[in-house]
């Protein structure tokens, strides 16, 4: 420590420093990435008792038990260390194998790139090719990675709004007025996050052939491609386009097998868009988690009955939620065809996040608001019924009288 004289006493003292604050130099794109009104919800739950989710995406059932046997295998066996950057080979050909079959479609390991989660894959796809003066085309709603990622890169986002009275689905004639000199990609979320809506062979195949005539990508993000509720003929972009050379399909482990915290998804392209996405993936994550791409290799060489338990759970939590929005006041519902969503409409001069808000203060029911997911979706909550059905009497228990109370 520097010290200095006292010239009366000769004695010495610390000398007082002044040091300057320096503020974090955030990258001004950082603007682009909102507060997750998810976060918002459940960080005020955290503070509250006896709460009732209906907020999370993420699935309630076990992880099946041949998948967390085969997690266990691979850390005792020592697979602990690095993959190669594309993936864990034997997943690759599992993948490769699974996904031809299911989608009649040809496929390579080289094909494949296996990434920590489908939101690895969708931020490679977007930050790889999203720049100033390309427009992507969003859903709205939409899952609240995509029109961030788009914009932090300098894209451009023109949304296509669906609504409740449709069932929330694609049009795809105004998917294709949307479209412009200056329309690179498209980004479809089949089955959709927030509303559930699974759109059908005719809406997918018409917007693919319309985007491989203008050159437009598509980036397909099908997570919730095996929670489909009522046609077991799910329109994969794998299955419904020619070729995959404007294609990029997003898929994961997380929802189908409940594996999300295993952080295991990947990238189904052109071999050309592989290798690219490749170079990006090794400066990024790396490598995803080894244990887990064991596990999932077990997921898809194993015994499929537990995906078809699975979907019978959440078809019947479904037909459950159904219902109980029918008879909740002020709610506008439909009959969501996948995922584990619903996304009913309160009337047109009602705000959602207030609403949601003033409900979880009130009831200890936690939702989340419409905002979240969109500009145009703001009178609206997203209700998650990945919980048992006893969960959601006694959540709608508190709700539809809560509701009859409100004065819209």
């Amino acid at each position: 420590m520097a010290e200095a004289a006292n010239r009366e006493t000769g004695q010495t003292k610390p000398r007082k420093v002044k040091y300057r604050k320096n503020k974090a130099s955030w990258n001004p794109a950082m603007q682009a990435v909102p507060v997750p009104g998810i976060r918002r919800m459940v960080n005020m739950a955290a503070t509250m008792k006896d709460v009732i989710h209906l907020s999370i995406g993420q699935p309630d059932l076990p992880t099946p038990k041949h998948v967390i046997d085969a997690y266990i295998d691979a850390l005792n066996a020592g697979q602990t260390g690095y993959t190669m950057d594309a993936g864990l080979p034997e997943l690759l050909v599992a993948l490769r194998d699974y996904y031809g079959a299911r989608y009649d479609r040809k496929l390579t390991r080289d094909n494949i790139l296996i990434t920590s989660g489908a939101t690895e894959a969708m931020y490679l796809a977007i930050s790889a090719t999203s720049a100033p003066g390309r427009q992507f085309i969003v859903t709205d709603p939409s899952f609240l990675l995509y029109a961030p990622l788009i914009r932090m890169n300098g894209g451009e986002v023109k949304f296509v709004p669906t609504r409740a009275e449709n069932d929330h689905q694609l049009d795809p004639d105004e998917v294709i007025r949307a479209m412009g000199s200056r329309t690179f990609a498209l980004i479809l979320n089949n089955p959709n996050n927030p509303t559930g809506a699974v759109y059908p062979r005719s809406t997918i195949e018409t917007i693919l052939e319309e985007c491989a005539y203008r050159g437009i990508q598509v980036y397909a993000d099908e997570v919730y491609d095996h929670l489909i509720f009522d046609d077991d003929d799910f329109a994969s972009v794998l299955k419904c386009s020619m070729d995959l050379d404007n294609i990029m399909c997003i898929s994961s482990f997380s929802k189908t097998y409940s594996m999300a915290g295993l952080r295991v998804g990947w990238v189904i392209a052109s071999q050309a868009a592989i290798k690219s996405l490749r170079r990006f993936h090794m400066f990024t994550t790396s490598v995803a988690n080894t244990p887990s791409q064991f596990a999932g290799v077990a997921a898809l060489t194993g015994d499929q009955q537990c995906v078809r338990n699975m979907v019978d759970i959440y078809r019947e939590r479904r037909d459950k939620v159904v219902e109980l929005i029918d008879q909740t006041p002020y709610m506008t519902g439909y009959k969501p065809g996948g995922a584990f969503f619903a996304f009913p409409d309160l009337p047109p001069h009602v705000d959602g996040s207030d609403l949601a808000l003033r409900m979880l203060k009130e009831t200890g029911v936690c939702l989340v608001p419409g905002d979240a997911f969109g500009e145009a979706c703001t009178n609206a909550v997203r209700i998650s019924f990945s919980t048992t059905c006893e969960k959601l009497d006694e959540a709608f228990d508190r709700i539809i009288p809560w509701m009859a109370k409100q004065q819209f």
